[in-house]
């Protein structure tokens, strides 16, 4: 099943539909509100699930098959997603490639941005849209656009100004709102400025229709979202494993840049991880796998390293969306099965595999 899911990605980025698989069940997506079975339904453990909410606390849900099978705490309360909203950006920025609205995300933001081009005598005109979505920029940061890794909140604050203010020339509530919250039917509460522009308010389940945009291929029943082309290029891009981190020293920024929420070199997880805001589940430098039991193909969207996070894991059909949890150890999980992410992955899995079936990764 997983290789079926790897293959899948592979044909969207040769632009072929995924050949149907036998036994596969009907593709199935939300109305204005999640249609609903018991774990039993679509093969899950409920016991397992039990455990993973205990584990992650908050508040959360569990969706297969395109189903809402199971969920904790309070689903439809809004809160800010904090740097889980980063591929909601790179989806938006894969959008305007798509309308025309850029050539492609190897563009220089300086075409949109001349006074990025004479900063710092000149090293940012170099600076790409890939680069903003790669953590790669350098902006702010000694380094060269493409030359190392530094998490960046800076730059994310300017990427998403200038996608909303330069090249979408819209209020990022309204970009959100007419390119995702209303094709994908959010049923509850959302905002794209809580607690600050470029900062996602949403709910579990709503974020949750996010995650099930990406499982289904960028579709959402007949109409098409996100060009399967560029969908896969975004789950498919990671930067190099042996990129070096950023030294963290200061370079000259755009006058008042803000930042998104935190500092400019905030996490050394990502070399061979970090795809367009996304991390897979893949190796990095040191032969560590980002999430040891989770199957090669997942891919999470995490914020405030581990409490606010959603899963799609193509393999096993499924998506987790949580909020408010305590866990904080993401960017520890790599190589390390104790962690409480990576213990969550496992109880994913065991929630969907028959009782004693092994898997080998």
């Amino acid at each position: 099943m997983i290789a079926l899911a790897i293959g899948a990605v592979a044909a969207l980025a040769r632009g072929a539909e995924p050949a149907a698989q036998p036994n596969q069940p009907a593709i199935v997506f939300p109305g204005k509100t999640w249609e609903r079975r018991t774990p039993a339904e679509v093969r899950l453990d409920a016991t397992k699930l039990d455990e993973l909410a205990a584990l992650v606390e908050g508040r959360g849900c569990v969706v297969r098959h395109g189903y809402l099978v199971f969920s904790w705490g309070d689903e439809a309360k809004s809160r800010d997603v904090a740097s889980a909203v980063k591929p909601l950006v790179s989806t938006l920025l894969a959008i305007a490639v798509e309308e025309g609205k850029l050539a492609s995300v190897d563009a220089r933001v300086a075409d949109v941005l001349p006074d990025l081009a004479t900063l710092d005598g000149g090293k940012n005109a170099a600076i790409t849209w890939r680069h903003f979505a790669s953590q790669t920029s350098g902006y702010g940061l000694r380094e060269a656009p493409g030359t190392a890794y530094g998490y960046n909140d800076f730059a994310l604050a300017l990427y998403y100004d200038t996608l909303m203010e330069k090249v979408f020339r819209q209020d990022g509530n309204d970009v959100l709102r007419t390119r995702l919250a209303e094709p994908l039917e959010f049923e509850d509460p959302y905002s794209f400025d809580k607690p600050k522009p470029g900062r996602l308010s949403t709910s579990v389940r709503d974020f949750a229709r996010f995650g099930l945009l990406y499982l289904r291929g960028g579709r959402w029943h007949d109409r098409e979202i996100i060009e399967p082309k560029l969908l896969a290029m975004l789950l498919t891009s990671p930067i190099p494993a042996d990129l070096p981190r950023t030294t963290g020293e200061d370079a000259p920024m755009l006058p008042d840049q803000r930042s998104l929420g935190g500092g400019k070199n905030i996490t050394p997880a990502g070399p061979g991880f970090y795809s367009f805001n996304w991390w897979l589940n893949r190796i990095d430098a040191q032969g560590r796998r980002l999430y040891v039991d989770a199957p090669p193909d997942t891919y999470v969207a995490a914020g405030h390293g581990g409490k606010r996070m959603l899963w799609v894991i193509p393999s096993l059909d499924l998506v987790v969306s949580w909020n408010d949890s305590p866990i904080e150890d993401h960017d520890a999980s790599p190589g390390d099965a104790s962690t409480k992410c990576n213990r969550a992955a496992r109880l994913m899995v065991e929630a969907a595999r028959p009782a004693g079936e092994k898997v080998e990764y």
